[in-house]
């Protein structure tokens, strides 16, 4: 029920991914053309131009029948410094102010200078089913401010979360609502069945132009 009710990408966006596959399409064959007719200018040409358009028209329908990540557009900011406002340890340790943070897409909370930083985590997962959320956690170096932070947090969201939802850089973790990661491993997909279909259009390509 909850993915009928996600909205679909709709045939602008659809018209877009299909016009980019076809101009990578075009690209590819174009070189075919270009190594089997190199005096073909005209065909080289065609293929360039013709075949995103082709593709845009025939494929950005279906494209646009996808359905878009459910992420909410609301910057949840407020609300989270509102629920974390009692974890405050006062000026120059862990405050609300100046540790949790927004860009307009992801909450950022920095854990260091918390005394329960596990607590704060705790407290803010139940929100990253609806908005993305990445903890700064530091490297988890011997010459970090905090060496044990990184090893201590990521060991409990990996308790707490799915595999598929955690993603980790140098030095945060972040976790991904499930709408996102649905929408990626779709996406994942058609990415897989185009490069298993590529190689086919061009051989069939080859075989007529040489």
């Amino acid at each position: 029920m909850a993915e009928d009710e996600r909205p679909r990408i709709g045939l602008k966006t659809g018209l877009q991914a299909g016009a980019f596959i076809g101009l990578f399409l075009g690209f590819s064959l174009a070189v075919v053309s270009a190594l089997t007719q190199p005096d073909a200018l005209v065909q080289l040409v065609q293929l360039m131009c013709i075949t995103p358009v082709v593709c845009a028209i025939f494929l950005g329908p279906f494209l646009g029948l996808r359905r878009a990540p459910q992420v909410s557009n609301e910057d949840p900011i407020e609300a989270l410094r509102e629920l974390l406002n009692p974890f405050n340890e006062g000026q120059g340790k862990w405050r609300v102010l100046s540790h949790v943070r927004s860009d307009g897409r992801t909450v950022r909370i920095d854990l260091h200078n918390s005394t329960q930083p596990l607590t704060i985590v705790a407290a803010t997962l139940g929100l990253t089913d609806e908005h993305p959320i990445r903890y700064i956690v530091g490297r988890g170096e011997s010459r970090s401010r905090d060496p044990e932070l990184r090893g201590t947090v990521l060991a409990y969201i990996e308790q707490h979360v799915a595999l598929n939802r955690r993603r980790r850089t140098a030095s945060s973790i972040e976790v991904l609502p499930p709408s996102i990661i649905e929408h990626m491993e779709a996406t994942h997909r058609m990415h897989r069945r185009l490069f298993y279909l590529l190689p086919i259009i061009l051989f069939f390509a080859w075989l007529e132009m040489r």
